[in-house]
């Protein structure tokens, strides 16, 4: 560092510098320099920037409540954080923040305070999802859509809610095809931030973290196998064929469909189908069926096209046939 000089020291995204003179600290009593540059005006003026270790993404992130209920319009608490950072979202679409989650990313941003906006919801009191036990089928679809793995459970097996790990986020709800999980307030007539603690979000935050982490493994293990799967049928059709003894017809038809990994799928997925039409079988002698085969929501029922699209496109046969809660309810037997 020069001595005697005036050294500026902002961070980034300051518009003024803050002027701090260090010339005693640089220049001693017994240091060596002449006189006149130890006690002369400074020469010139040295501009320093110092980067923080947050960027401006991250500040807003901190102040967010971490519930990753996706109100906002984006996927997480850290892609809204990451708008709002650049200018393409407004710091009022978080209704879990609510008006002091508002007022908070409005002083870090220099703004003004402004009303939550209502499109994205209303600030109410700290909702937690439980699933009631008698109507649960085991399904899965609320635990692949809880952002925080809230919820215990596998399938064909009862699921429950861990109420410690619950942000509230209702995106259990609308996947359930059974109507069995209920949103039932807990913080009494405290709202946003007063129903929600700083401690909470940031457990909520790193929950959230470990999912995303352990979603991305099995992601590229996934794709691993599918690539070791391709790269040995390559090889396989390009490999010269042996000589092999003589089988009878029907030995080789018998063993045929164990060696089609597709023909193995289709049957396994088929039998899966058989066990799920006689547990509603079941439920509805019981009175005990799905509950929303008349309104069911158009995400619901974008997942059940899709479950009928990819039946079909395994060519199951009857796959529509007593599945699809929107298009054939059950009803109880007498």
């Amino acid at each position: 560092m020069a001595h005697g000089l005036t050294i500026a020291i902002g961070e980034i995204g300051d518009n003024v510098p803050l002027p701090l003179r260090l010339m005693e600290r640089a220049n001693p009593p017994r240091s060596r320099l002449p006189r006149r540059a130890r006690s002369g005006p400074p020469a010139s003026l040295t501009v320093v920037t110092v980067t923080d270790s947050r960027t401006l993404a991250e500040r807003i992130e901190d102040l967010l409540p971490q519930t990753q209920c996706t109100k906002c319009g984006y996927a997480a608490c850290r892609p809204y954080a990451e708008a709002v950072a650049v200018g393409t979202a407004n710091y009022n679409q978080c209704p879990p923040g609510g008006a002091e989650g508002v007022a908070r990313l409005a002083a870090l941003l220099g703004k003004p305070v402004i009303a939550l906006n209502p499109a994205n919801g209303v600030e109410r009191p700290r909702p937690l999802a439980v699933i009631d036990e008698n109507l649960c089928i085991g399904c899965t679809l609320c635990m692949q859509a809880c952002p925080v793995d809230a919820i215990l459970g596998g399938p064909k097996q009862m699921h429950t809610v861990i109420e410690a790990l619950c942000t509230g986020c209702d995106l259990c709800v609308a996947p359930c095809p059974v109507d069995c999980i209920t949103m039932l307030p807990v913080t009494g007539v405290a709202t946003g931030w007063d129903a929600w603690s700083a401690d909470e979000a940031q457990a909520a935050r790193e929950h959230h973290d470990r999912r995303e982490a352990r979603l991305t493994r099995e992601r590229d293990a996934a794709e691993a196998r599918a690539a070791a799967r391709r790269t040995a049928g390559h090889a396989g059709t390009q490999a010269p064929a042996a000589p092999t003894a003589a089988v009878p017809h029907n030995a080789a038809a018998a063993t045929a469909p164990v060696d089609d990994p597709e023909a193995k799928k289709r049957a396994i997925i088929q039998a899966a189908l058989e066990r799920a039409r006689k547990k509603k079988e079941e439920l509805a002698a019981k009175g005990a069926g799905p509950q929303n085969t008349e309104r069911v929501s158009a995400d619901v029922q974008a997942q059940i096209d899709a479950a009928e699209a990819r039946r079909r496109r395994l060519g199951i046969e009857g796959g529509a046939e007593g599945d699809s809660p929107a298009t054939t309810p059950h009803t109880p037997k007498p």
